[in-house]
C-alpha cells in the first residue's frame, strides 16, 4: 500500500464489523461476510476500517462491541440473532446500550405469519427473535424469521443482522448501506481496478512494478490519492488500485499491465479460467481436459465461468492408472515402464482427450498430490500438458510445496496458465 486515500473519504464514517459465532473461531465456518460487507460498504462510500470476530459468550460480545465503538462511528454486527440458546447478540446489545429488552408484538405477528405461510406451527423458542433492545428499531428480513436491529449508542449507529449470507445481503443492501451513506453525507464510492497475475511470485510482481510505485510515491505524482495493494494467494497475485477517479485508475492499471507483460492472467473481475475461455472463444477454438490428481477440479474451474459451454467440450477423470490407457489411449507399455507421473504420459493424456472429445486443444494433469510419495515419486510432483493443432504438444514438470489441497489447486492454475500462454502467443502471430 502506497499513498493514502483522501482523509475526508476515510474518516467521514468509520465502520467496524463484528462477526459473532463460536464456529468462526473454531474454523468450522470461514467468515465470508466480512469480505462481502467490505466490498458493499466501500461501494457505498463508507469503507470498513476494522473487523472483529468473537464467540457466543455474552461478556465477550459486550467487550468487543465496546472496543468497536471506541474506534468507529458505526458498527455492523453479524450473527447471533437466531432462536437458539447460543444466539446472544440481542442481550449483548442491550447491555452495551444500558437498556432492557422488550418483546415487540408486531415482530411476533411477523414471525407467526412466516410459519403459518408455510403450513408450520412456530416452535416456542422462535419468539425470542421478536425481542428488541429498548429504543431500537427492527430491520425487515424478507428471507428469514430473524429481523435485524438498529440503534444508537453514544451517538454511534449500531446495526445487527443475521449471519446467514442471504439474509445479511438483503438487509445491508436495502437499509444499512443507504443509511450509512446518508450519514456520511453521500460521499463518492471507492472504485477499484485490478490485474491478476498467475504463477509469478509477489516479490517479482512488485519488482516489475517498481517504476509505477516510484511515481505513485512522489508528492503530486500521477497516482495521487490512490492505494496500491498486492493481494497474494496460492498461485496468484492480484494487483489492486483503489481510489476515486476512474480515469486515473484505468490509466494506472493499463500502465501496470504494460510493465507486467504476458504474465497478466486477468483484468478486474476476470479470472484465469475466464481469460482462457475468452481467448478460446475469440479464435473459435475449444478445449477438453484429462485429469488424474486434480480429480475434476480443472473441469470445475472452467464450468464455473458463465458461458463456458461455448469453448469447453468436457473432461475425463482417469484417476486409476489403467483408465489412462482404456479411456485416453495412453500406451500401456509407457505406463508400465515409467508409471503415470511422467511428461510423456501427460502429453498422451492431452492428445487422447483432444481426439476423443473432438476439441481443438487437450489439457492434462497427472502427478502425486500427497501427502505421501507414490511409487517413489515425491508428493507435489506433477505434470501439466497441452496438445493442439499442427502437432503442438508441450508438457511442464512441477515440484510444488504444501499440502494436498494446495498442490491440486496449483496444478489447476499451472495447467490453465500453460494454455493461456500458448493462446496469447498464437493470437499475436
Amino acid at each position: 500500500m502506497l499513498t493514502a486515500l483522501p482523509t475526508a473519504v476515510l474518516t467521514a464514517v468509520r465502520v467496524a464489523v463484528v462477526a459473532v459465532g463460536d464456529e468462526l473461531l473454531l474454523g468450522d465456518v470461514i467468515n465470508g461476510n466480512l469480505g462481502w460487507l467490505g466490498r458493499a460498504l466501500a461501494d457505498a462510500g463508507v469503507p470498513v476500517i476494522r473487523g472483529f470476530e468473537v464467540g457466543d459468550a455474552v461478556h465477550e460480545i459486550v467487550a468487543v462491541l465496546r472496543t468497536a465503538l471506541e474506534v468507529a462511528d458505526a458498527v455492523v454486527v453479524t450473527g447471533g440473532l437466531g432462536p437458539t440458546s447460543d444466539d446472544r447478540t440481542r442481550d449483548a446489545l442491550a447491555q452495551v446500550a444500558g437498556v432492557g429488552l422488550h418483546r415487540d408484538a408486531e415482530l411476533q405477528r411477523g414471525v407467526a405469519a412466516w410459519y403459518a405461510g408455510r403450513g408450520r406451527e412456530a416452535p416456542l423458542n422462535v419468539w425470542v427473535q421478536a425481542d428488541v433492545p429498548d429504543g431500537a428499531r427492527s430491520i425487515a428480513n424478507p428471507v428469514g424469521t430473524a429481523p435485524g436491529i438498529a440503534l444508537e449508542i453514544d451517538g454511534r449507529a449500531v446495526y445487527a443482522v443475521p449471519g446467514v449470507p442471504a439474509e445479511l445481503h438483503g438487509m445491508v443492501t436495502s437499509t444499512i448501506a443507504p443509511e450509512l451513506r446518508a450519514r456520511a453525507g453521500s460521499p463518492p464510492p471507492l472504485v477499484t481496478r485490478q490485474l491478476r497475475v498467475a504463477i509469478l511470485g509477489e516479490s517479482l510482481v512488485a519488482e516489475r512494478l517498481a517504476p509505477l510505485e516510484a511515481d505513485l510515491g512522489e508528492p503530486g505524482g500521477q497516482g495521487g490519492g490512490v492505494q496500491l495493494s498486492y493481494l497474494a494467494s496460492p498461485g496468484e497475485v492480484r494487483v489492486r488500485f483503489t481510489g476515486l477517479e476512474v480515469d486515473t485508475l484505468d490509466r494506472l492499471r493499463d500502465r501496470a499491465e504494460e510493465l507486467l507483460g504476458d504474465v497478466v492472467s486477468g483484468r478486474d473481475s476476470e479470472t484465469l479460467p475466464a481469460t482462457v475461455l475468452r481467448l478460446l472463444t475469440a479464435s473459435g477454438a475449444t478445449v477438453a481436459v484429462a485429469e488424474s490428481l486434480t480429480g475434476g477440479a480443472l473441469a470445475s474451474a472452467l464450468v464455473d465461468v458463465p458461458g463456458s459451454s461455448e469453448a469447453f467440450r468436457g473432461g475425463v477423470v482417469a484417476y486409476a492408472t489403467e483408465l489412462k490407457a482404456e479411456l485416453l489411449g495412453v500406451d500401456p507399455a509407457l505406463l508400465a515402464a515409467g508409471g503415470p507421473v511422467q511428461s510423456e504420459v501427460a502429453v498422451a493424456m492431452a492428445r487422447g482427450v483432444r481426439g476423443r472429445l473432438a476439441a481443438t486443444y487437450g489439457l492434462a494433469t497427472t502427478g502425486v498430490a500427497g501427502p505421501n510419495a507414490v511409487d517413489g515419486v515425491p508428493a507435489g510432483t506433477a505434470y501439466v500438458a497441452v496438445s493442439g493443432p499442427g502437432g503442438l504438444e508441450r508438457a511442464v514438470r512441477l515440484e510444488l510445496p504444501g499440502g494436498r489441497d494446495r498442490v491440486r489447486r496449483l496444478v489447476v492454475i499451472h495447467a490453465l496458465d500453460l494454455l493461456r500462454g500458448l493462446l496469447i502467443r498464437e493470437q499475436s502471430v
